[in-house]
């Protein structure tokens, strides 16, 4: 097996910004997998929040690379635990590799990765599309730009946020979801969900900050809508910790180190009876085309990602309108576009 890192600097079609901050570029790595004449490939973008950057990814990767390319890819998941250890906290790096695995595990052996796993597409949820934090005049001209879409998630965290989402209801009918990147207090949280709900929200997303857990246990308690964990359960432990805090979870590929561990986050949160979504950041269709192979398995979905690029590097997955169409080739069916390599950067 050989390996290859990637380097893109994405612009995005408007500056995103979000509780914990604001960016006009998506900075992400790609691995890339080759045996057999077949390319798998995997994402992770860099995160300030998290504090990964592209070039840390890359040194955790180059130092295990004599590892990587000293075995033959036979199963994904007997190659994330043989190289578990190796890791320690450098999930996003982990995560990218074990796409890329899968993806190519996918092309070797034909098949869909979904399809692969046993999993059948009837009957997947609508992905939302993420309206970032701005001027109530440009967060309705976000909304009106992609029109139709069966829910949005509204990124609040704002002083005027109870005046966001009702402004942005006279522009649709489709069912919000609200994103406070822990910018609430527990008593914000709950009085603003007796607000909300008659609004058409769905749900709150991580108010508060990942380490209050007395303050969830009073939103939990008594918010008039579900409260899904984000920041707060980024990896298989957390789930646990969420059960009697928090109404569901929210798996991220890059928190918890790839599609190996987020299924088993999955089935634990099954076990213990919470809301399972999965969602991205501002990834490529690299990255979309991996969380996407989860629908199946999941409640809800937030794969948007691709859509707020001002330019992509991939085919595979595309999602318009909420709606996931899945290519037939093999894996997570991602091919890099023929123009790709012109915007790199070299590592």
């Amino acid at each position: 097996m050989r390996m290859t890192l990637h380097r893109f600097d994405l612009p995005l079609r408007h500056v995103f910004t979000t509780a914990h901050g604001s960016q006009n570029v998506y900075r992400a790595l790609v691995v890339e997998l080759e045996q057999d004449g077949w390319r798998g490939f995997g994402e992770a973008g860099q995160s300030a929040y998290y504090g990964q950057t592209c070039a840390a990814m890359a040194a955790v990767l180059e130092r295990l690379r004599p590892r990587i390319e000293s075995q033959r890819l036979d199963d994904p998941a007997e190659f994330w635990d043989r190289l578990r250890e190796e890791f320690l906290e450098d999930r996003f790096a982990q995560s990218a590799l074990d796409c890329a695995a899968h993806d190519l595990w996918g092309k070797l052996c034909g098949e869909p990765l979904w399809k692969l796993w046993g999993q059948r597409l009837e009957n997947c949820p609508l992905s939302d599309y993420t309206i970032g934090i701005d001027s109530i005049e440009a967060m309705a001209a976000k909304l009106r730009e992609y029109p139709g879409w069966p829910a949005y998630k509204i990124k609040l965290g704002t002083t005027d946020d109870l005046a966001i989402v009702a402004a942005l209801r006279a522009h649709t009918n489709a069912v919000f979801r609200v994103d406070a990147n822990c910018g609430w207090t527990a008593e914000e949280t709950i009085r603003n969900s007796l607000a909300l709900r008659p609004l058409g929200v769905e749900f709150i997303e991580q108010p508060l900050q990942p380490d209050d857990w007395d303050g969830m246990r009073a939103v939990y308690a008594q918010s008039a809508l579900p409260v899904i964990a984000d920041e707060s359960c980024r990896t298989e432990s957390d789930v646990d910790r969420c059960q009697g805090f928090f109404h569901g979870i929210n798996i991220k590929l890059g928190k918890c180190g790839g599609l190996r561990p987020a299924r088993r986050m999955i089935d634990r949160a099954r076990q213990l009876g919470l809301r399972v979504m999965a969602g991205c950041m501002c990834e490529s269709t690299v990255g979309i085309s991996a969380v996407a192979q989860l629908l199946p398995l999941l409640d809800d979905a937030d794969m948007d990602g691709a859509r707020l690029l001002g330019r992509d590097i991939a085919a595979g997955v595309h999602v318009e309108r909420g709606r996931a169409d899945f290519p037939s080739t093999g894996g997570c069916g991602i091919t890099l576009l023929s123009d790709a390599m012109s915007c790199a950067i070299e590592i």
